[in-house]
């Protein structure tokens, strides 16, 4: 959404603020709204169309802890899970920049604000699903953007942010679906390579034959069908990054090959005798897991060596629930266009579906039910019949996370959600209310419902 068109609340018990904020935005944003009660906040969101709320973090002078704001945060992203919400104190203080972050804020100003900047945050809270450039929803972008505000996708994050500006080759884990590519592009763009090409390859699916003429190359005469020379995908990615996906299910022999190359710096093209210096970034990936590629009948322990300086873990969607309506209005965002939609977005039932589904197929399955949604969606608001979940991932059950065997209701799903975010939230029930996207008292009777 452009600035120009949105509608914006601010909430501030300063009144001075209010007037400044108000002057400041009337002409840059279709509607300004403002209250210096915070009682009134919830009430003036179910009454308005807001999409993006201003809020300030202190509302009593005497106690400038940042818990009045965190508390009406925690309200608006359990009553309103999709609005946007930038937190403001004059108190600039690290912790709760990251706390308020951390329970759901999308950006953190401080106070007084010079006016050009709280323009450009403004812009760039609202933008990221409909301004910025994209090719496709889990493809790569010329600025790439990893969804997720969960702790363990801050984690993720700040290792990538740590890693990328470095030479070292990356090994890129999770299950599939969980956008190991995404992460392999950011790590690019974010790299002292981001120049350079991005040279992806889908190594478990070449054969042996194809292989070395794939990675390395070849010239003219190297075999019947090589009328002329033809660079290999090293080379491709000279000054640049190499992504070679799906390393876990390549040969021995292939491994050995491999290895040759990542040692010596060079590549040999088939039919040459002259090698070829190459100077790439490597990142791998593989949905195996590392204990199992450190089995020597399946993987040479030396080549993990070579391409694992830093390893990275992508998190399945179950265990990042909380980042499900993001990601799912960011799907809706982009089919929305694609197919010439106007779908506003979605009711508790199509929100509470999602969230206690476990998705085995992970952020890909998502996107395909988001797909389908709006495809076939016949109202203005996704409601909880338009989800539907796809039908190749049924019966995929993760270990320890998903309904008993054969129990594939609403409610079984919905119990096993519940449990699943209690426990990873230490019994904590204030916090896993607002994971789920619920209040302490609903919650509190689906525990007592469900014997929890």
């Amino acid at each position: 959404m452009r600035l120009k068109e949105a509608s914006i609340l601010l909430v501030d018990d300063d009144r001075d603020l209010l007037t400044a904020g108000r002057l400041l935005l009337k002409s840059k944003v279709r509607r300004v709204l403002t209250e210096h009660n915070p009682e009134q906040l919830l009430h003036l969101l179910e009454r308005n169309d807001v999409d993006l709320v201003l809020l300030d973090m202190n509302f009593k002078s005497i106690i400038n802890t940042g818990n009045e704001g965190l508390y009406w945060l925690s309200q608006i992203k359990a009553r309103f899970p999709q609005k946007k919400v930038v937190m403001i104190t004059a108190y600039a203080a690290v912790d709760l920049a990251v706390q308020s972050l951390k329970d759901g804020a999308d950006d953190f100003i401080v106070k007084p604000w010079q006016n050009d900047q709280l323009i450009d945050t403004l812009q760039e809270v609202l933008a990221p699903t409909k301004d910025r450039p994209r090719q496709s929803p889990s493809g790569a972008s010329a600025h790439t953007t990893i969804i997720g505000r969960s702790p363990v996708m801050q984690d993720l994050q700040y290792k990538i942010n740590k890693i990328a500006p470095t030479d070292a080759n990356i090994l890129i884990l999770g299950e599939n679906g969980t956008g190991k590519d995404l992460i392999a592009q950011a790590i690019h763009e974010r790299s002292l390579r981001a120049g350079g090409a991005f040279v992806k390859v889908d190594v478990g699916a070449l054969t042996e034959t194809l292989f070395e003429s794939e990675l390395f190359g070849y010239r003219k005469g190297a075999f019947t069908d090589a009328r002329e020379d033809r660079m290999g995908r090293f080379e491709m990615a000279q000054r640049g990054t190499l992504f070679l996906d799906e390393i876990g299910n390549i040969s021995l022999h292939q491994q050995s090959k491999l290895l040759t190359v990542l040692q010596n710096r060079q590549v040999t093209p088939l039919g040459s005798n002259h090698s070829v210096p190459v100077d790439i970034r490597l990142v791998t990936a593989t949905n195996v897991p590392l204990h199992s590629l450190a089995d020597e009948k399946r993987f040479r322990k030396d080549l993990i060596y070579r391409i694992n300086t830093v390893e990275i873990q992508v998190p399945p969607l179950r265990q990042r629930a909380d980042d499900i309506p993001l990601l799912a209005e960011y799907f809706l965002d982009f089919y929305n266009q694609k197919y010439h939609k106007n779908i506003k977005g979605f009711d508790v039932g199509a929100l509470q579906k999602m969230m206690a589904y476990h998705f085995p197929g992970n952020v890909r399955e998502l996107q395909y039910s988001m797909e389908r949604a709006v495809i076939m969606a016949e109202g203005q608001v996704l409601a909880g019949q338009d989800i539907l979940f796809s039908p190749i991932e049924q019966g995929s059950q993760p270990l320890g996370e998903s309904p008993a065997a054969g129990s594939h209701t609403l409610e079984a799903m919905e119990k096993t959600a519940i449990r699943s975010v209690v426990e990873r939230c230490n019994g904590n029930i204030s916090k896993a209310a607002r994971e789920l996207g619920i209040t302490r008292a609903a919650l509190y009777r689906r525990l007592e419902k469900y014997g929890i």
